[in-house]
């Protein structure tokens, strides 16, 4: 695969380069002594680590190889090259300098631990591939007890974005999102975050879907606290069964779980004007011309081979770049709400086929990024 060939090459996607050309004259000036008139200031004040080094610009992008991709729990080596993929983006994108981090645990209590340990080098925390339900934990413990903002990727970024391209595809096919029902297909990171971000958009009859079937109220098998908590807030009227008996009478599927799970025969119970968001990768829950044939007006993937990426790039670099420049340390759920609307509002008259601007166009990191001005 070129993949294998180019990461072989090049051995890595980033590197660390100086800002100053190192020179006799100007080395005693940016290492020792002069940098120590510099420490000397800091060990009075800690925040001026965010204006005298590279805390001002820098975020780890944090893993514990536990969720990678589609691929699963592979171990933190294999999931490196995704994290200097992150920490690519951030850098091209927005100018973040971004460093891949992975650990070698996935204890809960160890990861929370080591990065605290980790935070007086960083203006953020990009936590990234991470499995459900430490990612929760995980998270929210973090956010409590560092004074930096801290976003898991996986839940938040895929939310945004999902809104963001539902708010156009709904205008698109002239439906409500407080009128429509929804089937969210996983109930991992991705899909717990996208229901709770729906919700509070104004969506209000969800349907959760995991590998055993429909999460409802007393289900006991296969259920985990974060499950629990999801049955109590969607499906308000009870539906059990599969996936397919969900898919009845919905206006709109999202998948972030396995490739290949439906077919057009499941499309066509739907809804007219279906919006099918088929986002495992790389291979969707439904290929886009099999969602079609069974009648969808709408369809998104996480792939850029086919019309209506819906990629976490449209979110992070610009959310961390906003954050980092206005000393935001907490990202909120306004937040998430107005950059996904901010990113939608980019689409001026949204169609089929362009509910979601280019994951590489560059209005969408600034137009982010403004959301988190005072």
């Amino acid at each position: 695969m070129k993949s294998i060939a180019l990461s072989k090459k090049i051995g890595g996607k980033i590197e660390v380069k100086s800002k100053k050309k190192l020179t006799k004259q100007n080395l005693p000036i940016l290492y020792t002594p002069g940098v120590a008139s510099v420490c000397k200031e800091i060990a009075k004040d800690k925040k001026l680590s965010f204006k005298y080094t590279i805390r001002k610009n820098s975020v780890a992008v944090i893993s514990d190889g536990s969720a990678v991709l589609g691929l699963g729990n592979i171990g933190p080596e294999a999931g490196l090259p995704v994290m200097e993929g992150k920490a690519l983006l951030f850098k091209e994108l927005t100018g973040v300098d971004a460093f891949p981090i992975v650990l070698d645990t996935q204890d809960t209590e160890e990861i929370i631990k080591t990065v605290k340990y980790l935070a007086p080098t960083f203006g953020g925390i990009n936590l990234e591939d991470i499995s459900a339900p430490r990612c929760f934990e995980i998270e929210e413990r973090l956010k409590k007890e560092l004074d930096i903002p801290v976003f898991h990727d996986d839940q938040h970024g895929t939310a945004i974005v999902v809104l963001a391209g539902l708010i156009n595809a709904l205008k698109v096919v002239k439906k409500d999102i407080k009128k429509i029902k929804i089937v969210i297909s996983g109930s991992g990171a991705a899909g717990v975050a996208i229901a709770k971000l729906l919700l509070k958009y104004g969506a209000k009859h969800i349907v959760m879907v995991d590998s055993q079937g429909i999460i409802f109220k007393e289900r006991s098998a296969g259920m985990n606290s974060s499950k629990m908590e999801i049955a109590d807030i969607t499906n308000p009227h009870n539906l059990k069964g599969t996936v397919e008996d969900a898919l009845d009478h919905a206006d709109v599927f999202i998948g972030v779980s396995a490739p290949n799970i439906l077919r057009h025969v499941h499309i066509s119970k739907m809804r007219q004007d279906a919006i099918v968001f088929a986002m495992s990768n790389p291979v969707p829950e439904i290929m886009p011309e099999e969602a079609k044939k069974g009648g969808a007006r709408i369809v998104a993937t996480g792939r850029s081979d086919y019309a209506n990426q819906l990629n976490n790039v449209l979110a992070f670099p610009g959310i961390f770049r906003g954050a980092l420049d206005n000393g935001v340390k907490k990202i909120t759920d306004e937040h998430k709400l107005k950059v996904a609307k901010a990113i939608s509002g980019l689409i001026k008259n949204p169609t089929a086929d362009k509910i979601i601007p280019s994951a590489l166009d560059p209005r969408v990191a600034k137009a982010v990024s403004k959301v988190f001005k005072k």
